[in-house]
C-alpha cells in the first residue's frame, strides 16, 4: 500500500477540542482534516472560510474513539483489509489502535458451538470478520512492518547469493596437503 502523504498527520492529530477561532459559537468542535492542508484540525466554520474547495475528512465518534465514514475515506486512500463496522446506520473504521477490553476471549470455544476469531495482525485486537486490521494505524503499521521484513528477506537472499560462489569447496583443504613420505628435521649434536 502506498501511503497518503496526509495519511500520518491524520493518524497522529487529536480531534474534538473547541476551535479556538469560534469558541463563542455552537458546534465548534475541531473535527474535520484537510488532506490538502495536513495540518491541525478545524471546525465547520474553518471549513467554510478556510478550506472551502479542498478535499476534507470529517471526523466522527464512537465510544470515544475516533472513526471516519467509509463512503468518505475510500475515495482517498486503499482501505482494503480493515475491519468495518456500522455506527448510526452509517459503515465506519477506527482511525487507530483501540485498546483490547479486559475480559475479551481470544477464541474461546465451548463444547457446542466452535467459535472462528480473526485478530488484528498488528495489535491482535479481535475482530468480527476475516480482516487483517482493526484500524487505519494498525494498517499502516503493519504494511510498513511488511515492507521491512520483504527488504530484510530481499536483502538476505542478495547477500547469499553474492557469497555462493566465493566459497571453496570443502575437499579444497585436502588438497593442500603434502603428498609423499614426511622428512624430518635432522636431530642436533
Amino acid at each position: 500500500m502506498e501511503e497518503p502523504k496526509w495519511l500520518e498527520g491524520l493518524l497522529r492529530t487529536k480531534f474534538f477540542n473547541i476551535c479556538p477561532r469560534h469558541r463563542e459559537t455552537p458546534r465548534n468542535e475541531c473535527n474535520m482534516f484537510c488532506l490538502s492542508c495536513q495540518n491541525a484540525p478545524f471546525c465547520i466554520y474553518c471549513r467554510s472560510s478556510l478550506h472551502i474547495d479542498h478535499p476534507i475528512l470529517q471526523i466522527r465518534r464512537s465510544s470515544y474513539h475516533d472513526v471516519v465514514r467509509l463512503s468518505e475515506i475510500e475515495k482517498v486512500m486503499d482501505i482494503r483489509e480493515v475491519q468495518t463496522y456500522v455506527i448510526n446506520n452509517a459503515r465506519v473504521l477506527f482511525i487507530n489502535e483501540r485498546p483490547q477490553p479486559k475480559n475479551s476471549s481470544h477464541g474461546a470455544t465451548s463444547s457446542t458451538t466452535k467459535t472462528i476469531s480473526y485478530f488484528c495482525e498488528t495489535c491482535c485486537r479481535t475482530l468480527l470478520d476475516p480482516f487483517r486490521f482493526c484500524s487505519l494505524g494498525c494498517k499502516v503499521e503493519g504494511m510498513r512492518k511488511n515492507k521491512e521484513d520483504e527488504e530484510e528477506r530481499l536483502r538476505k537472499e542478495r547477500q547469499q547469493e553474492t557469497h555462493k560462489g566465493t566459497h571453496p569447496p570443502t575437499h579444497a583443504s585436502n588438497s593442500r596437503r603434502r603428498k609423499g613420505i614426511p622428512h624430518r628435521a635432522p636431530f642436533a649434536s
